[in-house]
Parts: structure tokens; sequence; C-alpha cells
């Protein structure tokens, strides 16, 4: 009972840890859909970045070049009025309006000085606006911007279609003002079209691909909890995206895992129930092998003929029931190969199947007398056996063929090398599509309406376990054709040097 406790408490231990594990489904705005916010976000802000470096560029040609024109418009009045002299409080009243130090008027070759207030001593940057490149015009502009304020610039461009040259002097204060105002305003429109646009792709985002995933992963959720429930099989959308196809594939899923459950619990009932009959069955076998064993003594003719096979029939019966319940703990014994003749072992399964030599069904052996095969007999007596059996009962089903040709089951071997191959044939009407699909599957691969599929199952377990081959063998005319291939145990150099 402690043994059985303490494996219990590990269970629910290993059950707690699996249910720990697994993580509960986070909040909208922790989970993918808000990752996928802020990555949007972050994203159209790095996209405003680079539109913003060539877009402080043009403003800030462009209010320079606006500065040059007021000062032209302003030079070309004042170069007018020669060769009288501008008077000082007009001067400096232009110089005021233009937000200039200097102002020069390149003409004819000459530059003559038209207007001055505060004279710098030194020029920190000069900017030609007639020959600046984009690029360049992106790296003064932000260099201004960064690095910008207190330094005095020259400034020259020309005026409209004229051969004149209009020249500054200013400082980049008011330029780096307006800059810096104009990238206040950049940013918060960015940030305001990051926002709408991430909120956008957020709700889309969510309403296309989060919600459906939410409810494939709750689904999933609900089935494993109670796999059995029917009504916890997943129900999907009617949509023909991918994720409603990747719904439709789990509901089928869960339908065949719920068929796969259901049957493991049926074989599980069937395991436990044929172990106890087959406990009493063998009880009762036992019995009546030690009461047939007296039938040897007996002096009529017809039992002691009959006693042999009676005998040899209890003994597989009894060796059947042992290894059913050996089965519930592992899988079929390893066969205990020799070589037998096969002449003999398929009239052990003629006799079994008790067919009526008078009856509509008829059996032939095509087998030579010395053929032998390296196996176990009893195994592969089960193997012909089974399979025989399946042709015996589609057989007394089934009406005659077109032709008129009686119902045949034949049986045939040939030894190619080292392996022996058996043929099972008949002449019924064939084997149904669902139970090729499902061949050699127990529970599934029956091939009559009643049937379990268990005989062909285990068939194919005993001829796997002898390193052979078992199929099903497409043939043109009517009826069902097996072949069986048994390859010879691998001899070693002693055995082979002890034989000889």
């Amino acid at each position: 009972m402690s043994r059985v406790a303490d494996l219990s408490a590990r269970q629910t231990l290993a059950g707690d840890d699996a249910d720990a594990a697994i993580q509960r489904m986070p909040r909208r705005l922790h989970g993918l859909s808000g990752r996928l916010l802020w990555l949007t976000v972050a994203f159209v802000m790095f996209a405003e970045v680079l539109i913003f470096i060539p877009s402080i560029s043009v403003m800030r040609t462009t209010w320079l070049r606006d500065r040059l024109d007021t000062a032209a418009a302003a030079g070309i009045v004042i170069d007018g009025l020669q060769p009288a002299e501008l008077p000082r409080e007009v001067q400096d009243d232009t110089l005021l309006a233009t937000g200039t130090k200097v102002l020069a008027l390149r003409k004819d070759g000459t530059s003559r000085l038209l207007a001055a207030i505060d004279v710098p001593p030194q020029v920190d940057d000069q900017y030609d606006l007639a020959n600046e490149g984009a690029v360049n015009a992106m790296q003064n502009a932000l260099d201004t911007l960064l690095l910008g304020g207190g330094k005095v610039m020259r400034v020259f461009g020309p005026i409209g279609e004229t051969d004149m040259i209009i020249e500054l002097v200013m400082t980049d204060d008011a330029l780096r003002k307006a800059m810096i105002s104009f990238s206040k305003l950049m940013f918060g429109i960015s940030l305001l079209i990051s926002m709408v646009t991430a909120g956008l792709i957020y709700v889309s985002i969510n309403r296309m691909m989060i919600s459906p995933i939410r409810r494939l992963t709750h689904g999933m959720q609900r089935f494993s909890d109670r796999p059995e429930d029917p009504d916890r099989i997943f129900q999907p959308g009617r949509a023909k995206g991918e994720l409603e196809v990747a719904g439709q594939h789990l509901a089928a899923m869960q339908m065949e895992l719920q068929r796969t459950l259901k049957q493991q619990k049926n074989l599980a009932d069937l395991g436990l129930a044929v172990s106890k009959i087959n406990h009493d069955m063998r009880n009762i076998l036992a019995s009546a092998q030690l009461m047939s064993d007296r039938l040897v003594d007996v002096e009529d003719p017809m039992v002691r003929s009959f006693a042999p096979k009676l005998l040899r029939t209890i003994d597989r019966a009894v060796g059947y029931t042992n290894e059913v319940l050996a089965y519930g703990q592992a899988s079929e014994a390893a066969p205990r190969r020799r070589l037998l003749k096969l002449a003999d072992l398929c009239q052990d399964v003629r006799e079994m199947l008790a067919i009526d030599p008078e009856g509509t069904i008829g059996f032939v052996e095509q087998i030579a007398e010395d053929l032998e095969v390296d196996a176990d007999g009893e195994q592969l007596f089960r193997v012909i056996h089974n399979l025989c059996r399946n042709a015996v009962q589609a057989l007394s089903q089934a009406e005659p063929g077109e032709d008129g040709q009686a119902h045949r089951i034949s049986l045939s071997a040939q030894r190619v090398g080292s392996v022996v191959s058996i043929i099972i044939d008949d002449n019924g009407p064939g084997m149904p599509q669902k139970a090729r699909e499902n061949l050699f599957t127990a529970f599934r691969g029956a091939a009559r309406s009643g049937g379990t599929g268990l005989g062909l199952a285990i068939a194919r377990e005993l001829v796997l376990a002898h390193g052979g081959t078992i199929a099903l063998v497409e043939k043109p005319g009517r009826g069902t054709q097996f072949r069986i291939e048994i390859p010879d145990r691998p001899v070693s150099l002693e055995s082979y040097r002890a034989r000889a």
C-alpha cells in the first residue's frame, strides 16, 4: 500500500509541475499584440527620422533662400540709388529687416558693400546655395541643428536669372531657432502618425490574428482539461483564412485523438476482461488436458485416431491462453524457431478449420512435402490459421462468382534462396476499401461486419518477429491474396562448421 501511495503522490506532483509549466494566456498589451503595437511605434518613428533629415535640410535651404531674396530686393534698391550714399539709419533698418550684419552685392566681377553693422571679426561657415548638393545640405543642416548657435556664417547666391550675386553675413541663431521649432513640429506630427498607425494595426491584427489565435489556444486548453468530452472539441470558424484552416485541422486532430483515447480505453477494458476470462479458461483447459491424456489408453480405434489431434488442439488452446495473459504485460514472446515441414503445419491448419469436404468451399494445398521453413511452429500456425479463417468466413457469406466458379482457398509455398514465400489466395468478394486503408490495424482493419481486425494485426506482429514481411497482393481477378515471406536465420560460422 505504501508503494501505491508513493506512486500516486509522485503522479500528483508531476501533474502539478506540468500545470505550473503551462502559462496562462497573457493580457493583450503584454502579449503578441502589445509587442506588435510598440514595434509599430518604433518602426514608424524610425521611418520618420529617416524622413526628418532631408526635411530639415529642405527647411534650412528654404529659410536661407528667403533671406537671400529679401536681401536681394533691398540690395537692388540700394544699388539703384548710387552714387548717393544711403543714410546710416536706413542701412540699420535694412539690415534689421533682413536679419543680417553685412549686405554686399557682387556685380560685373566686383563686390560692393551695401550696408554693414557690427561687422564680425571672422566668419565660421560659408554656404554657396547655388552649388550646395543634397548631401552637403543635409550635413550642414545637422551641423547647424546640433552644433550651431552663436556662429557667424556667410551665405551667398545668385539673384534670379541674372549674373548678380547677393552676399549675407549673419549669425545662425535665428536659423537654428527656426530649425528647432520645425523639429518639434515634425516630432509631434510623427508621434501622432505613429500612434494612429500603430492603433489601426493593433485593432486590425487583433481582429484578424490575435483573437483567432487566442480562440485556438483556449480551445486547446479546454480540450486538454477533459479530452474525453465531445463538447470540448474546437469549433472552427467559417472563414477561409489560414487560421480558420488551422482550426479545422485542430478540430480534426482532436476528434481523431478522442477516438484513439476511446479505443485505448476500450482496449484496456477488453484486456482486463480477456485476462480474467483466460485465467479461468486456462484452468478449465488444463483439466480438459488431463482428462484427454487418458484417451490414449482407450482401446477404441476411432478414439485413438482422434486423440492425438484433440491433444494438439487443447495444447494450442492452453498455449494461447498463456500468451494472452502475458500480452497484458509485454509483447508477443520471441519466436522459438526451428526447421519444420510446412506441409504438416498446413495440414493442421486445414484440420483446425474443419472445412466440410462436401461443402461449397474447397481447400487446395500446393506445398512440397520436403519444403522446410525456419520458424516458430505455433506462431506460424497462428498466422496461416488467421488468414485462412478470414478467407473461410468471407467465402461462407459470399455468392458464387459470375462464371459459376466454386469457392476455393489455395495455399502454396516455395523457397527462393534463404526465403520461404507462402501464398494464401481465395476467389471471394475481395477486401473492402476501408479495410485496405486500415490494413493490419486492430479494431479498424476488419474485412467483414462485426469483425475486430485483430487477426491481421496479430499475424503481422508474428511475421515481423520472424524478420519477415506480410502484404496484400493486388490481383486482376476476384478474391484476396496475401503473401508471407519468412527468411531463414543467419547461420554463424561456428554453427556451419558444427553441422559440417
